[in-house]
């Protein structure tokens, strides 16, 4: 209990700012946790793109309708729409626009992130400096306040450090999806390539 009274404390004297920062991790999170399963319901993986190319390569569309019958999320959905014959006299640009369509959804609200791993330094950069404008509007020499003068400012750092907390989370979560953003685009260049020969094989 002391402890968690101790880290409100501390909370507290970083000022107004750390209530900003407080909910841009927040946002952090719950962006976090919603692309996290997002892409679990939409990315059916690397060991299924590689498979399905592997078929795709050969020309043979029932063992293809098998293997991507196995599959799930949007690369599994535009193959069988392919597949099937549904997608129309023109299926190469009809794979180009969905997987466009596709990718943009993967890539909804990453730009957020990257907004507060941007912006999160620079808040606690505000609280500090707003801190320790406080600590020096005190400062009196004939009384002697040198030490509320080093204690203000010990406060005001509170700020910075948890904006970098809040921006290395953000860049952490962002990076991680990001980098999964790119294995989905080469998983279906991958599988539209081998599509395309096998179809001329």
């Amino acid at each position: 209990m002391e402890g968690i009274y101790q880290g409100i404390l501390m909370f507290q004297q970083g000022g107004i700012v750390m209530y900003v920062l407080l909910l841009c991790s927040l946002v952090v999170v719950y962006f976090a946790v919603e692309r996290g399963l997002y892409f679990r319901r939409m990315d059916a993986g690397s060991d299924f793109a590689e498979r399905c190319s592997h078929v795709l390569r050969q020309g043979d569309a029932s063992q293809a309708a098998a293997c991507i019958a196995q599959g799930h999320g949007a690369l599994a959905a535009i193959l069988q729409t392919v597949l099937s014959g549904k997608a129309g006299a023109k299926p190469a640009a009809y794979m180009e626009m969905e997987s466009g369509i596709a990718i943009a959804r993967f890539r909804q609200h990453l730009y957020f992130l990257s907004v507060i791993v941007t912006m999160a330094p620079l808040l606690g950069l505000l609280g500090t400096i707003s801190g320790m404008i406080r600590s020096f509007s005190i400062f009196n020499i004939e009384s002697g306040q040198a030490v509320a003068i080093t204690g203000g400012v010990g406060e005001a750092l509170i700020a910075t450090a948890f904006g970098l907390c809040v921006a290395v989370l953000a860049l952490a979560v962002h990076a991680y999806f990001t980098q999964r953003l790119e294995r989905i685009i080469t998983d279906m260049e991958t599988c539209f390539s081998a599509w395309e020969v096998g179809r001329k094989s």
